[in-house]
């Protein structure tokens, strides 16, 4: 299947920058209606059932994959003012269960606007897309930077480093780069029929928030923390696994973890 036409390159920007933990709440709500609005001119030609079988889904995460913005371990240990290891690792957890919520409340939100409207309940499936891609695009950047944080470094290109970790949250398992075939520049077709299936998921997890009123938003937020949490526990046992040891320090972590410190004093 061909890239999704109708601007994939800004669909994907957007699905990056949507993917970040430093929005407030109004930023994040007008974006995901921008974006929601994208997906719908997609949507309509695709269709509800193409919608449905996931492959469209898939092959949106995959345009976006390189535009989700991943921070090194240098970068990780002085934004989280000087944490380290495991704490660090719990940290980047809370960050980005708070963010799924945040997309489940707001994707709520919008469905309790769209259903006060009937002519607009066509747009449905363009918001639960939305959705779905921004919260996997989350999980997907938990994923690899958790990868930073227990030194399983996974080194290559944007789309290679993308392509390594969909797969790895679309099997919820971390990478093991001593693993044949585990890092590739392009989805195999056992990796591409298991982000399909994962897209789904999240897809039929989306659908909670189009519940009655404010309803869905309540729902697809605790859905979304909940999820997020137990797919960081299955990365992070993996990847104790493949590390060998307790998570790496920074280089010359203790002068750069003091004077932060002392900053948030």
């Amino acid at each position: 299947m061909e890239p999704p036409d109708g601007g994939s390159t800004e669909l994907g920007e957007l699905i990056g920058r949507l993917a970040g933990d430093d929005l407030d709440r109004e930023t994040r709500g007008r974006l995901l209606r921008r974006l929601a609005r994208l997906l719908g001119q997609s949507a309509r030609r695709v269709g509800a059932a193409g919608v449905g079988r996931g492959r469209w889904l898939g092959e949106l995460m995959i345009e976006a994959a390189p535009h989700i913005p991943i921070r090194d371990l240098e970068t990780l240990h002085a934004h989280h003012r000087g944490l380290m290891g495991e704490e660090l690792a719990d940290r980047l957890v809370k960050v980005a269960g708070n963010a799924t919520t945040a997309v489940g409340a707001a994707g709520g939100a919008l469905a309790a606007v769209e259903f006060a409207a009937p002519p607009l309940l066509l747009t449905a499936p363009a918001q639960l897309a939305a959705e779905t891609l921004v919260v996997a695009a989350i999980e997907v950047k938990l994923i690899a930077e958790l990868h930073e944080v227990y030194g399983v470094r996974v080194q290559g290109t944007g789309t290679a480093r993308g392509a390594a970790f969909l797969t790895s949250w679309a099997r919820q398992r971390g990478i093991n780069p001593l693993e044949a075939g585990s890092l590739t520049s392009a989805l195999g077709t056992a990796a591409k029929s298991a982000l399909r299936k994962r897209m789904l998921r999240v897809f039929g997890r989306s659908l909670t928030t189009m519940g009655p009123f404010l309803t869905g938003a309540a729902a697809g937020a605790a859905l979304n923390r909940a999820a997020t949490k137990a797919l960081a526990a299955k990365v992070r046992n993996d990847l104790r696994g493949s590390a060998g040891g307790p998570p790496p320090l920074p280089a010359d972590h203790g002068r750069r973890g003091r004077r932060h410190l002392r900053s948030a004093d």
